[in-house]
């Protein structure tokens, strides 16, 4: 037993803030702990730069000679899944950016700043990867000229045909804010994007007293401020938990091996089995149905095109 730990006050917790070096547990006694690893503390088979992630579920047994109410997380139990990316500074390792989810959305805006379909598409096979129902949010519905409904429609389309739910909000004007909150409704939730997309804002539209900070999208790179600097899972009074991260401006798919990335791909995987090559890379193979579907419009352009950027390893930035 760590020195300076009480005996007998271990508990289980639910991990709802991850800053680093500390974490945030919820405890089975309804109090708060600040909480940190103690020496090593790796899970088994992931490369990880942060081993506990927001929505982890672990034990903590109370400190005696800290002051407050600070904890040693002790063990981590079995996650239901997670989603993870490509770390920033380690390219090689993963971070994790959440745990046990019931679904993950995507918040989307076609101008400031512009979500594009490669950085969609990264997102929506990450999940996929992962075993976590997604979903598109596309917010500022305020702001949208005639044809940026038309380019927003076309988007839609595109999801829409492979069973992706597609949703339209506003968070400025509270446009759709209550068909939000039914979806988040007493579910898990991980609400993700680019910084600017307005995620803070809509989280304070359908939670006020979350009264999380926000900023203007800086006008001369068209990029959001990162107004969020760590995660962090909220509780909403209507029944529910939602996940919010930091803004991502690059999505790096890691831990998926070529082979299998067309599983992700729900119009692809589909059609596998009707290729000629039962080690067909869908890329000039004779015979191969995702091509054959390609060429007669039943795969939309951009998502195969996402599928080749994977699969040959390029990165996708704004």
């Amino acid at each position: 037993m760590y020195k300076g730990i009480q005996q007998g006050n271990r508990m289980k917790g639910l991990v709802t803030k991850s800053t680093g070096s500390w974490y945030e547990v919820l405890a089975d006694d309804g109090n708060s702990y600040k909480s940190r690893i103690k020496g090593k503390f790796r899970t088994k088979d992931i490369k990880t730069t942060n081993p506990i992630a927001v929505g982890d579920w672990v034990d903590i047994i109370l400190e005696t000679e800290a002051a407050g109410n600070t904890a040693i997380i002790v063990h981590l139990h079995e996650r239901k899944n997670y989603i993870i990316r490509k770390s920033v500074n380690l390219s090689k390792q993963a971070q994790i950016i959440a745990a046990n989810l019931d679904q993950a959305f995507l918040v989307v805006t076609l101008a400031s700043p512009f979500t594009s379909l490669g950085f969609i598409d990264r997102f929506l096979v990450t999940a996929e990867a992962y075993d976590i129902p997604a979903g598109l949010i596309f917010n500022k519905l305020d702001l949208f000229s005639e044809e940026g409904l038309a380019i927003l429609r076309d988007y839609e389309a595109i999801y829409k045909a492979i069973g992706y739910p597609c949703h339209e909000v506003s968070a400025l004007q509270g446009t759709n804010i209550e068909v939000f909150k039914d979806l988040l409704r007493d579910r898990t939730t991980l609400i993700s994007g680019h910084s600017g997309v307005g995620k803070s804002t809509l989280i304070n539209a359908i939670h006020p007293r979350a009264d999380l900070r926000t900023a203007a999208v800086s006008e001369w790179s068209d990029k959001g401020k990162h107004t969020t600097t760590f995660a962090e899972m909220i509780m909403l009074p209507f029944g529910g938990k939602l996940i919010d991260t930091p803004g991502i401006r690059e999505l790096g798919i890691i831990d998926i091996e070529q082979q299998e990335l067309s599983h992700f791909f729900p119009e692809m995987r589909v059609l596998m089995n009707d290729c000629r090559f039962n080690n067909c890379r869908h890329i000039n193979e004779p015979g191969c149905a995702v091509l054959n579907a390609l060429y007669e419009g039943q795969i939309a352009p951009s998502r195969y095109e996402s599928y080749l950027s994977i699969y040959h390893g390029n990165d996708t930035r704004m």
